[in-house]
């Protein structure tokens, strides 16, 4: 390809201690290279995926005087999905002209709300990839982080990535439910992620969303242990979707089973835990464990 060797990165997902068949891929670069088009973007989607279900790829265009900005990402990811190395690839790429400094800062906004905040068995592995691309094919004026309109292309790629790392939750290996966790009123969101994410990691809890059985205590108790300091249980409120179940300490004295029942048998449900002492949020998306969760897992080598 004419290039140098440190502009080639590679990626790889799979079973750890299990070499990669190197000669299977060299074997495949000159049928690759050969097929370099434009609108391959599908096809490396499907070409990425392990125990995904379905591809990942979204895009959105937009207007920066007066030239067209398309960005486009694919992203894949089914199980082994948390922060900090999970078992996931992200391809974000632009035409749009953007100077190393502004994409160096604007990668790390954009994956602290999207790909930081997402969860499926709160598992991690060796890999876990985010690459953020701009060609300047669009020829537009190089937008810089002082650019009026870096926040207009920062909020499309936030917008992509968003949608891509929702999009591995929903196809969490054996999900039957999108939830959102959204944990507000905390002294700092770094409480509010701690919150969320024992919500979010807990079993318990996520194999009652699977059963929609709204035990209550679950989650009450993951609110208890996520490591929130001084927390004052009587101060905060849970709520299942717009219902809220528990306040005071206790039962919300209007609420009733079949209230909640009713809402965990919805494919996505918003769960919103108000702790009372303070202006932070965070939000992390998860989902359920179900009995084909522990299949593919079981089998995952056979």
């Amino acid at each position: 390809m004419n290039i140098n060797p440190e502009q080639v990165l590679p990626f790889s997902t799979g079973v750890i201690l299990e070499p990669l068949p190197a000669e299977k891929v060299i074997a495949g670069l000159p049928a690759a290279m050969s097929n370099l088009k434009e609108d391959n973007w599908l096809n490396a989607a499907e070409a990425i995926m392990t125990t995904d279900i379905v591809a990942k790829g979204t895009s959105r265009q937009l207007i920066i005087n007066g030239k067209q900005i398309t960005v486009t990402g694919i992203s894949k990811g089914s199980g082994m999905i948390h922060p900090n190395m999970a078992t996931m690839l992200g391809y974000i790429a632009t035409d749009a002209a953007i100077s190393q400094a502004a994409l160096d800062k604007m990668i790390q906004d954009v994956v602290n709300q999207s790909f930081n905040c997402i969860t499926v068995d709160g598992d991690t592995s060796t890999n876990d990839s985010l690459v953020l691309m701009a060609t300047g094919q669009a020829e537009n004026a190089m937008i810089e982080q002082s650019s009026a309109d870096y926040v207009f292309i920062k909020q499309a790629i936030t917008e992509v990535a968003i949608e891509l790392a929702q999009a591995i939750v929903r196809d969490g290996e054996g999900a039957t439910k999108f939830m959102t966790v959204r944990v507000e009123g905390g002294h700092n969101e770094a409480e509010c992620r701690k919150v969320a994410y024992a919500i979010s990691h807990s079993p318990l809890i996520k194999t009652a969303f699977f059963a929609s059985d709204p035990n209550l205590g679950r989650i009450l108790a993951a609110i208890g242990y996520a490591g929130a300091e001084d927390l004052d249980v009587n101060a905060l409120k849970l709520y299942l979707g717009d219902v809220l179940v528990a306040e005071k300490g206790g039962r919300a004295t209007a609420y009733r089973e079949e209230q909640g029942a009713t809402i965990m048998k919805e494919p996505e449900i918003l769960v919103r835990v108000d702790l009372a002492r303070g202006k932070a949020a965070c939000t992390v998306w998860t989902c359920d464990f179900s009995y084909d969760y522990v299949k593919i897992n079981a089998d995952y080598r056979s």
